[in-house]
């Protein structure tokens, strides 16, 4: 077993460390701004960046992250190859997490063997591994939505001496009680990525399929109450600084990341709502607003319902490019084309569209880091034109339906296990909420999912006819834990 585990350890750290050396990022995207804002925190005391030459504070993005890079640079200097160095090992640390979820979800003859398979399958994947080498949220982030289902799995597990007791192992005091734990981690990972409570809203919805006699609403109010306090707690002195710097009411960070009174276009947004899944068509559009001109041209032919609707967007680009500023009302008029094309077809735009964002988000090539195309259509010429590339691509394609089938086996090896709904609620609603009111479907935005996933994948290495839970037995035991 310890072979085997300093094996997985090792190859784990070897792919991270050979991304983070061949291919780093941090220019690109988000990743200045979030260094900004780190060091200005760390050196001038002033979370914000420069405003007109004036260095402002800012509530644009939660501390979380900056916080973490903070830490770092407080130690290594302004220094981004620490920062994914501390990433590569955070990750790594994920992988054991991932082991004990999994050994947690397992029967009790199966759990050696399913933490085992579980922290392989953490160590080799490579979607999670890349972005220790991006100065993003996403490692700290999957690294505290592990810890949280790790802390809330233990909520669902009946109490010892009550087989198959849904009772809440309410002995405990309140402070050490899985709800009120797992509230306070999702509250951190809440300064991280503002969207972390979806996995509380997992757990309650889990909790109310379980407990919805009357008999068992005190227990579901409880958990409720020590989730939601739990979750308050982290986030409260980021609002108390936000009302003494900025004077207003902010727990998360505005939904737009926009600055006070800046205009944000989301016209455009319902318009792009109506028609993008793909995610190479967001550099096509959402991304160059504001920054760059938009031509007709490069847009698909699914954005036009008809020559007339084209000819009015093309009217409206011609305008905006000739300042590089969507105006409000550029903007008005791509919301009312919105507004038309949806009452035209409701069912693309609130079924069609999220279907395929979803499609998008889990199992397109995840090459949004690496040097490769993604491209595989048209076959033949993709195949021609870059056979590496090609091939690239392809593998991590396989490998993305790889992890989404193993996870999809192993939840329903586990659907009769404590905890099986909460992982699976969280991994659909997650996806739902990115698909649906989230404008870019950003394959990044499911990789918080992947503790989970790659849990579920685990199971389907559990030993054959395994009971499926043993009452009595700490759920850690096998693999060494308490």
């Amino acid at each position: 077993m310890r072979i085997h585990v300093t094996l997985a350890a090792c190859a784990g750290l070897a792919l991270r460390l050979w991304l983070v050396l061949r291919f780093p990022v941090a220019d690109s995207g988000d990743a200045p701004f979030y260094i900004d804002l780190a060091w200005n925190w760390l050196k001038n005391g002033v979370y914000g960046f420069q405003i007109n030459e004036h260095l402002t504070p800012v509530d644009m993005r939660v501390p979380g992250y900056p916080a973490f890079l903070a830490l770092i640079f407080s130690v290594f200097g302004n220094s981004t190859r620490a920062v994914f160095i501390a990433q590569a090992a955070l990750d790594l640390a994920t992988c054991f997490v991932v082991a004990l979820i999994a050994a947690r979800l397992a029967p009790e003859a199966s759990r050696r063997r399913v933490a085992l398979a579980g922290v392989w399958l953490a160590a080799l994947c490579p979607f999670t591994a890349n972005y220790s080498a991006v100065v993003l949220t996403e490692t700290l982030c999957i690294f505290l939505t592990a810890l949280a289902v790790l802390v809330l799995l233990d909520g669902f597990r009946p109490h010892p001496g009550a087989p198959g007791s849904s009772a809440v192992p309410g002995a405990a005091p309140a402070l050490a009680n899985p709800w009120f734990l797992g509230g306070i981690l999702a509250g951190f990972g809440t300064l991280v990525r503002p969207e972390t409570p979806l996995l509380l809203l997992a757990a309650g919805l889990a909790l109310l399929a379980r407990w919805w006699r009357p008999r068992d609403w005190a227990k579901l109010f409880r958990a409720g109450v020590l989730m939601a306090i739990g979750l308050l707690l982290p986030l409260v002195p980021w609002a108390a600084r936000n009302w003494r710097t900025l004077h207003e009411v902010q727990f998360l960070a505005p939904r737009y990341s926009e600055l006070p009174g800046e205009f944000t276009p989301l016209g455009f947004s319902k318009w792009t709502d109506t028609w993008l899944w793909r995610f190479g068509d967001v550099y096509l559009s959402d991304w160059k607003v504001n920054v760059e001109g938009i031509p007709i041209d490069s847009l698909p032919a699914r954005a036009f319902d008809s020559s007339e609707e084209r000819g009015r967007v093309a009217q409206i680009l011609d305008d905006y490019n000739d300042t590089l500023t969507l105006s409000r009302e550029q903007d008005a008029a791509f919301r009312e084309i919105a507004r038309v094309r949806t009452a035209r077809h409701p069912l693309r735009t609130w079924l069609q569209i999220p279907l395929l964002r979803s499609f998008t988000l889990w199992f397109t090539p995840r090459v949004e880091l690496l040097p490769l195309s993604g491209h595989l259509w048209p076959l033949a010429c993709e195949w021609q034109d870059d056979r590496k590339d090609f091939l690239a691509t392809l593998l991590l394609v396989a490998v993305s339906a790889f992890y989404t089938v193993l996870a999809l086996a192993g939840a329903w090896m586990a659907r009769a296990r404590p905890g099986w709904a909460f992982l699976v609620l969280f991994v659909g609603i997650r996806t739902i909420f990115f698909a649906t009111f989230v404008d870019t479907p950003e394959p990044r935005y499911v990789l918080e999912c992947f503790p989970a996933v790659l849990a579920l994948g685990a199971q389907c290495f559990a030993k054959p006819h395994a009971p499926a839970y043993e009452s009595g037995t700490h759920l850690l035991s096998s693999t060494g834990s308490g």
